[in-house]
């Protein structure tokens, strides 16, 4: 964007939420110093002030993707936080309901959302009381005139600095070890990566991002030179576990291409695995065509290297 006056009001906007978020304390990993991240609680929240749900209206109502709120399920299932119940409007299929024991789990929580929301308010005298929900009213009317749009999801992205390839480096082996059961081969690789990234750094051509929420890292994304004219690679894709479902994996992927075409790529190269379903959905998504595939036994698995492109133009 080459509108300075634009700019400034698109930073003083995210200056805001950042501002906010830190104040309500919502973007804890640990929500209200609980074991539930964000995305766990909203479902908690909608299963004990709306009744049972179908899956289907939580995904769309939450915006959370179905295979991630069903490992949530699953999780709560495990817990005895929810069970399955025939749908009261449709026989033949299954809604989610809390538990006695996962309302009693709940209720520590909501009690306590209300309580830092009321020692918020406490803090401030009658008027300036009425100033902020007028405000909030005013935030919520102008926006909401504007239905179906996309809006930022409580992610912050930023340029890369001291001591995030060590993270990147550590978190990939970390994470590929747990989801896939990769050894320790996969974190060597990412770690050449990341210093021949850090080593022939080109910031007219290449890029790296951190996702931050609540200002914890948890995922990354770069794009670099892929050594043939035009082409840039997407590398180090990552997205923790507990900021799935609120589309960062897709902005991440998205920032890249913006990026990219700035500086003048025509297309897009990366590589991935079969294993690696979640990335892979995002890909297609976005466009990529699968260009190349190989059969081979690496990072102590059996899998099919693949090399996908997409077009930037």
């Amino acid at each position: 964007m080459n509108n300075p006056i634009l700019n400034d009001r698109i930073a003083a906007v995210r200056s805001f939420n950042r501002f906010f978020t830190r104040q309500i304390g919502v973007l804890r990993e640990g929500l209200l110093h609980s074991a539930f991240t964000l995305t766990e609680t909203r479902v908690l929240y909608e299963l004990a002030h709306h009744g049972e749900q179908a899956s289907s209206a939580l995904c769309r109502d939450l915006g959370l993707d179905r295979g991630y709120l069903s490992r949530i399920v699953s999780k709560f299932e495990n817990d005895g936080l929810l069970k399955k119940v025939p749908s009261a409007t449709d026989g033949r299929s299954k809604s989610l309901q809390l538990t006695a024991h996962g309302r009693e789990v709940y209720e520590p929580l909501d009690r306590s959302s209300r309580e830092e929301v009321g020692e918020m308010l406490s803090r401030l005298g009658e008027a300036d009381q009425l100033r902020l929900l007028d405000a909030m009213a005013t935030i919520r009317e102008l926006i909401g005139k504007q239905a179906g749009m996309k809006f930022a999801q409580p992610f912050v992205l930023r340029k890369h600095g001291e001591g995030d390839m060590a993270w990147i480096t550590r978190r990939h082996g970390a994470f590929y070890c747990e989801q896939l059961g990769w050894d320790r081969s996969f974190e060597a690789l990412v770690a050449q990566i990341c210093a021949d990234f850090e080593r022939d750094f080109d910031p007219a051509l290449e890029r790296c991002w951190i996702a931050e929420m609540g200002g914890e890292r948890v995922g990354s994304i770069a794009v670099a030179k892929s050594g043939e004219e035009g082409v840039a690679k997407l590398r180090l894709l990552l997205v923790e576990d507990r900021a799935r479902g609120c589309g960062l994996g897709s902005s991440l992927v998205d920032e890249c291409h913006r990026f990219a075409r700035a500086a003048g790529y025509r297309k897009m190269q990366l590589w991935t695995t079969n294993l690696q379903t979640e990335a892979r959905k995002i890909y297609q998504s976005k466009g990529y065509a699968l260009v190349a595939s190989e059969p081979v036994h690496a990072f102590g698995k059996d899998m099919v290297n693949e090399t996908w492109m997409l077009d930037l133009n």
